[in-house]
């Protein structure tokens, strides 16, 4: 077995990395006698070893990457989750390092659903229930979100669901310490680099106690990223790709808005009683009579602007209609009810409607040359303000 060194990990309570992949094994098994009859092997040969690279000759095609079954867990979020573009950024950055050392990711075969981004059917109220089952309750399957063809084409992947998975998984445990490496605090470019790792069948990233989005939160460093943001946007499942394309078919030459409100207008009150936020100019500048007056430079009257938002007043943007025609999903429910389960897909159809409006604006601006309704950063600054409603600024 091969491990990393870690002297920080003697301060915390050690977690037991065997005991995980082996109830994951087991788990895995059971799903796979209850599945056997449909789900397919899946071979990649892209990323194929030579015939001499194992020991014993496992008889798999590749090496594998296994971050966890849940994505941001281990971490805080484990019984509960982030929205949806928060774990694409995680679920990105696992990708670009199964990319970079050139091995198959284990894709986790369920996304969790935040509550909080949810109002459709799937989504219950559960009493006297393990945490295991209210998180199976609150998630959906993630092929219903991606295509993982699509996604294969530029970084194979496998559910932790399928056979593929489980048959590594069974052959790790063969194979002595050419079978499993058990990673805490060891760089991607170490895993990569050291003979140590580079030849091991799975490199298990369990152990390491934070979540994912903190293991690569440092975005900074260009050379590392890999991936762009549109990598899964665009690799949405095929059923939402239809529906974007059928709805984006029928509103032909549109522009797009994208309103942020809900979540991000949060306040809370000094200690002076002052209710203040964190974007102050945020609920001014995404109300109808403010957005018409960004957006006339850039969007003539009279066309038609396809609108997605978390905003939950009806009615709330009906005053751009007297200068646009004003649409949005609730608009194409005979395309998207008999496809659409919960608001995460629902929301990847809208992004891909938006991306492919002639003009697209962003509530925020997040890269140069972004047109966005307000001029309040998108990133937490922890400065918190007194909002303000006036002209000012305008």
């Amino acid at each position: 077995m091969v491990m990393s060194k870690n002297p920080k990990s003697k301060q915390r309570k050690p977690r037991s990395p065997l005991l995980l992949l082996s109830v994951a094994m087991v788990a895995i098994g059971l799903v796979w006698v209850f599945f056997s009859s449909s789900i397919s092997v899946i071979r990649f040969s892209s990323y194929s070893a030579s015939e001499g690279e194992m020991e014993g000759s496992s008889g798999l095609e590749s090496k594998y990457l296994y971050w966890g079954n849940r994505i941001d867990c281990p971490g805080k979020h484990c019984d509960s989750c982030e929205g949806l573009g928060h774990q694409e950024s995680s679920l990105r950055c696992a990708l670009e390092e199964a990319l970079f050392l050139k091995r198959v990711f284990v894709m986790p075969s369920r996304m969790c659903i935040n509550p909080l981004h949810n109002k459709k059917g799937i989504l219950h109220h559960l009493t006297n229930v393990s945490s295991q089952e209210r998180w199976a309750a609150s998630s959906c399957t993630m092929d219903s979100l991606y295509d993982m063809n699509l996604i294969s084409k530029t970084i194979p992947v496998i559910l932790d669901n399928s056979k593929m998975w489980y048959r590594v998984v069974s052959t790790s445990m063969k194979l002595g310490n050419r079978g499993v490496a058990q990673m805490e605090g060891t760089s991607r470019t170490d895993l990569r680099d050291s003979n140590l790792y580079s030849n091991v069948l799975l490199i298990n990233r369990t152990a390491n106690p934070l979540s994912w989005f903190m293991e690569c939160k440092d975005r900074t460093n260009h050379s590392s990223v890999m991936l762009p943001y549109s990598f899964l946007p665009t690799s949405a499942a095929p059923t939402l790709r239809d529906a974007a394309r059928k709805i984006m078919d029928l509103l032909g030459d549109y522009d797009s808005i994208h309103v942020r409100r809900g979540d991000k207008m949060k306040t809370r009150k000094d200690r002076f009683g002052v209710y203040r936020t964190l974007h102050p100019h945020l609920d001014r500048d995404t109300r109808p009579e403010f957005i018409q007056l960004r957006i006339a430079k850039w969007i003539p009257p009279g066309r038609t602007i396809f609108i997605a938002s978390n905003e939950r007043t009806p009615g709330f943007f009906s005053p751009l209609s007297a200068r646009y025609k004003v649409v949005s999903s609730s608009d194409y429910s005979s395309i998207l009810d008999p496809v659409i389960e919960n608001n995460y897909q629902l929301f990847m159809v809208e992004r891909l409607i938006l991306g492919g409006a002639r003009t697209f604006i962003k509530t925020f601006k997040e890269f140069e040359g972004d047109l966005s309704l307000t001029d309040d950063p998108k990133k937490n600054t922890k400065n918190w303000q007194i909002p303000v409603y006036t002209m000012e600024g305008v």
